[in-house]
């Protein structure tokens, strides 16, 4: 399909969860039912929590290992499979869309999806018939990743799905202390995000470890929400940041799973 007849794809961002997602009762159901709901993309460009790298890095353009990047899990979590196509014209795309002077961008060919591209992509597209390709985070500013996804957003007409995937909220140590049920700060962040996404309050999102209620507890390292900005950035470009909806929310062990669709 040439790119003018494609239909633009909107942009996404998800809370990924972690390799027990597939045996969670409903969240699985609930990536398949948006996945079902979107265009078919022509390709997937992740970017995700769990690769920070500077320079800003291409992942593998062909089919290699997954990165099982967790740690004392059951051990069928690592004999999970999602062996997509790799993206090498994607690639050259996003090359040649991010390369600018004082922004390079690397190979790392040798790097495989993470948890954080390939849980959800398990349940969203499991036939994993679809090409993905995998980007570092070469900042955790949420500006410069925001201007990221705006060099990126031309992608989106043609035909690639955009997708950050982080945690809307993110403190496993907090949830180690005794109390069980949603805590406090899960809750009140949850609930803040959501309405500054809805009123679509950039600059307290882009500020938010300052604007929002338990900010630094909810995220006291910032590498789970920063994606989202990647995907605020390519939905800025086209003037849809005002089309936002949450598609999933919720809690997960305490989490908030706030998923949310621009486009």
């Amino acid at each position: 399909m040439s790119a003018a007849a494609q239909e633009r794809m909107p942009a996404l961002y998800l809370s990924h969860g972690a390799p027990p997602l597939a045996d969670d009762p409903i969240w699985p159901g609930q990536l398949a039912a948006w996945s079902a709901a979107l265009p078919r993309p022509r390709a997937v460009l992740v970017v995700s929590a769990h690769w920070e790298e500077a320079p800003l890095a291409l992942g593998a353009t062909r089919t290699v290992p997954l990165v099982y990047d967790f740690w004392g899990f059951p051990e069928h979590y690592y004999q999970v499979r999602y062996d997509a196509p790799g993206a090498p014209e994607l690639a050259e795309s996003v090359r040649k869309l991010l390369r600018a002077p004082g922004m390079p961008v690397q190979d790392v060919p040798e790097r495989g999806l993470d948890h954080g591209a390939y849980v959800p992509l398990v349940e969203m597209f499991p036939e994993a018939d679809i090409p993905v390709l995998q980007v570092s985070m070469p900042t955790l500013d949420p500006a410069r990743l925001m201007e990221i996804g705006r060099k990126l957003a031309p992608l989106r007409d043609e035909g690639v799905l955009i997708v950050g995937s982080g945690f809307f909220t993110h403190n496993l140590a907090a949830l180690r202390h005794p109390g069980g049920g949603v805590p406090s700060w899960s809750a009140e962040f949850d609930d803040w995000g959501r309405r500054v996404l809805e009123a679509g309050e950039v600059d307290a999102l882009l500020d938010f470890t300052h604007t929002s209620p338990a900010g630094r507890l909810a995220h006291p390292r910032t590498e789970h929400f920063a994606p989202l900005f990647v995907t605020m950035g390519a939905a800025d470009a086209v003037g849809e940041l005002g089309e936002q909806r949450s598609v999933i929310d919720g809690f997960w062990m305490g989490l908030a799973k706030r998923s949310v669709q621009f486009g």
